[in-house]
């Protein structure tokens, strides 16, 4: 029989590569999703619309962090192998502007799925998406697993609540929990608001002539920059130990925002100076000038190292966000010649 995940937050960029990647595997896999008034599920509808599919093993089902009776509902009815806890609001800027909900989802919704996966009396594996902004202002570099935390937003301080309830369910009920400490990860389906795709979405529209200008935050600010693709094969292999524990999960290189932007720039040929501005509207009230993962454990206790280098991943949202440029240019010529 084909073991069962759970993926909340299956519709977002690790959500669908993991969904990808599990299915490959041969597992049965279950996401958690928001009702919406439109459609969000862009990044999962070709898994479960696959014609060339047999036998459908995917399946979504309406439930939310904040609603603790439907998610005992939806872990009872799936009975799944394993938990994976995707779900956030994620974006550290807007966490500065939406600071309770964020720790609602992030902190309390954590807790809320750990306690229902108790009160179910099912035999989860749980995977928690931690992340390398509970660092934050870090106390040494590289970041590892003994690094304290130091977090510098109301998402890092949302997501340090659910490391350590991940730990004390862990420890007090015996619950096969993991945390991953993700560094920054990115690909072609990345949010679009997110530094690494504005800039790629943007310079491609540039390149094909449908805006002129991108404006930014903190141009130096350093990150470790991986593929999200790769990340989500550390999330699985921390499930399929012998004993649950943490890790970092990283690249071990740090760059500057300025490089991703400059680097993007290079492969569309063109100059930044010309196209970027700098708004202090998009800096944040307390910056996270560097973060720098250690990946030796992840390497050594489970075999895993990332594949997508630096310069690759920005190629591939480059050559992704190009094309989607010419298409809006082709949409926009085609509307200009209906009038």
């Amino acid at each position: 029989m084909a073991k069962k995940a759970l993926i909340t937050g299956v519709t977002g960029q690790d959500g669908s590569y993991l969904a990808e990647f599990l299915l490959a595997k041969g597992y049965e896999v279950h996401g958690l999703i928001r009702r919406s008034s439109s459609f969000n599920t862009g990044r999962v509808d070709h898994l479960y619309r696959d014609p060339h599919e047999p036998e459908t093993r995917f399946f979504l089902h309406y439930g939310d962090l904040t609603d603790s009776a439907g998610l005992r509902h939806v872990l009872g009815a799936v009975a799944p192998d394993e938990v994976y806890n995707l779900a956030a609001q994620s974006h550290v800027r807007v966490s500065f502007d939406q600071a309770v909900y964020t720790a609602d989802v992030a902190a309390l919704g954590t807790l809320r799925l750990l306690e229902a996966i108790r009160d179910v009396q099912i035999k989860s594996r749980f995977y928690q998406a931690s992340s390398s902004e509970m660092y934050g202002q870090a106390a040494e570099v590289p970041q590892r697993e003994t690094t304290p935390f130091h977090p510098r937003s109301p998402y890092a301080c949302g997501k340090v609540f659910g490391y350590w309830q991940t730990v004390n369910y862990r420890e007090a009920y015996g619950m096969f929990n993991c945390n991953g400490i993700l560094f920054n990860h990115e690909s072609p389906r990345r949010g679009e608001t997110f530094v690494t795709r504005k800039i790629t979405r943007a310079a491609g529209r540039i390149k094909a002539g449908l805006q002129q200008a991108v404006y930014l935050g903190n141009l130096d600010a350093k990150r470790d920059w991986g593929y999200a693709g790769d990340f989500v094969e550390a999330m699985w292999l921390m499930l399929q130990q012998d004993q649950p524990d943490d890790y970092v999960i990283a690249t071990g290189e740090t760059h500057s925002v300025r490089e991703f932007l400059e680097e993007t720039f290079r492969l569309l040929e063109l100059n930044p100076e010309k196209h970027v501005q700098v708004d202090p509207r998009y800096f944040r009230p307390s910056e996270v000038d560097l973060l720098l993962g250690d990946p030796t454990k992840a390497r050594e206790k489970l075999g895993w190292k990332p594949r997508v280098g630096f310069k690759e991943l920005v190629k591939m949202m480059v050559e992704h966000d190009w094309q989607l440029a010419q298409e809006d240019r082709v949409l926009r010529d085609h509307r200009a010649q209906q009038k």
